[in-house]
C-alpha cells in the first residue's frame, strides 16, 4: 500500500528553519495574544503573522498564501456571533507550537442556540523570522459542530450511538 500525500500538504511538510531561541518565545506570546484578541480588522492583518507561502488547513479548507488565510478568518466573522479563542496551553520544541484552545461564539441566525464551544489544537510551525510557515487545526466537527445543529444534531447523536460499543 503507498500514501500519497496531496500537493499543498507535501510542500507544508517540508521542514521549517527553527526561529532564532532569544526570538522564540516572542514570536509565540505574539500569536497566542493575536489569536486570543482577534477581531474582524485583524483577519487584514494576518501578513504580520502568516508567511507569505504558508499553509493553512482545518476540518473545512485547505488553503495556501496569507490572503487565502485572511478569507478564512473573516469568513469565520461572517458566519458566527462574538468568535473568541481562548489558548489553554501551549507547547513548544524547536520550530513547532502546538496550541490547545477553546472557540467561544454563537451561531448567527437561524441556526441562534446560546453560547457554544469547541476544542480544539493547532499545530504551527514557525519559519526563521518567527511567521506561522504551517497551520493545521485538530478538532471533531462531529461532535463539536454538527451534534449541536438542530436538524442535523439529531442524525449525528443517532449515528454516534449506533457506532458506539453497547453499555456493560
Amino acid at each position: 500500500m503507498s500514501y500519497s500525500v496531496p500537493p499543498l500538504a507535501q510542500a507544508a511538510a517540508q521542514p521549517v528553519a527553527t526561529p532564532s531561541p532569544a526570538g522564540q518565545p516572542d514570536a509565540v506570546a505574539r500569536l497566542v495574544q493575536f489569536f486570543e484578541s482577534m477581531s474582524p480588522a485583524d483577519a487584514q492583518r494576518m501578513d504580520s503573522f502568516y508567511a507569505p507561502d504558508a499553509w493553512f488547513k482545518d476540518p473545512f479548507n485547505e488553503v495556501r498564501g496569507v490572503r487565502d488565510i485572511s478569507r478564512i478568518f473573516s469568513h469565520m466573522f461572517e458566519q458566527v456571533d462574538a468568535p473568541r479563542f481562548v489558548v489553554t496551553e501551549t507547547l513548544v520544541q524547536g520550530s513547532s507550537v502546538m496550541l490547545a484552545w477553546d472557540f467561544n461564539f454563537s451561531f448567527k441566525p437561524p441556526l441562534r442556540s446560546g453560547p457554544q464551544r469547541i476544542r480544539g489544537c493547532s499545530h504551527l510551525r514557525l519559519d526563521a523570522n518567527g511567521q506561522v510557515a504551517f497551520h493545521r487545526d485538530y478538532w471533531d466537527a462531529a461532535e463539536e459542530l454538527y451534534e449541536k445543529m438542530p436538524v442535523l444534531g439529531g442524525l449525528m447523536r443517532w449515528l454516534r450511538r449506533r457506532a458506539s460499543l453497547p453499555p456493560l
